[in-house]
């Protein structure tokens, strides 16, 4: 059969390859070895420069919130956040002030050229005189809507 290979053959074939020596290993240079693989196997081992490791939520306990975000988190699980929202809108535009930025806006981009400027730029330039002219009446009822909303909320 033309495929198949007599034993003699395969026995000189065989003897034909180069062997291949192992190289003496001591121990200490095994250890060493496999020290190293360990290390590239598992990163978390490994001391890093660039970067300090990253903290276990077991080991750091969690930051205790400011009062302002404990207020925070009470008006948006009671819903009475965006009912303040509301009520903002409302007395902004009775009061006028939603016009006036309008106009504030309307005028810097006149000034600046239509297609000159971006929102980035609006709300750079309008937040602080929007903020400044928000009536003192208006923040003196927001302000009582949201002492009276903590002051029943303590009471559950």
């Amino acid at each position: 059969m033309p495929g198949l290979i007599k034993p003699k053959q395969s026995r000189a074939l065989k003897s034909a390859r180069p062997k291949r020596r192992r190289k003496k290993v001591s121990h200490e240079t095994k250890q060493e070895a496999s020290k190293q693989e360990g290390e590239k196997s598992n990163p978390s081992m490994r001391a890093s420069i660039n970067r300090p490791p990253t903290p276990n939520q077991e080991e750091e306990p969690q930051k205790e919130l400011s009062l302002r975000e404990i207020i925070n988190v009470k008006l948006v699980e009671s819903g009475e956040k965006e009912k303040l929202m509301e009520l903002l809108r409302e007395r902004l535009v009775e009061c006028g002030w939603r016009d006036e930025m309008k106009a504030l806006c309307r005028a810097y981009a006149r000034k600046k050229g239509r297609n000159n400027v971006t929102v980035d730029d609006l709300i750079h330039v309008i937040t602080p005189k929007g903020r400044a002219s928000v009536p003192d009446s208006v923040k003196a009822e927001l302000l009582q809507r949201i002492r009276s909303f903590l002051m029943s909320s303590s009471l559950r």
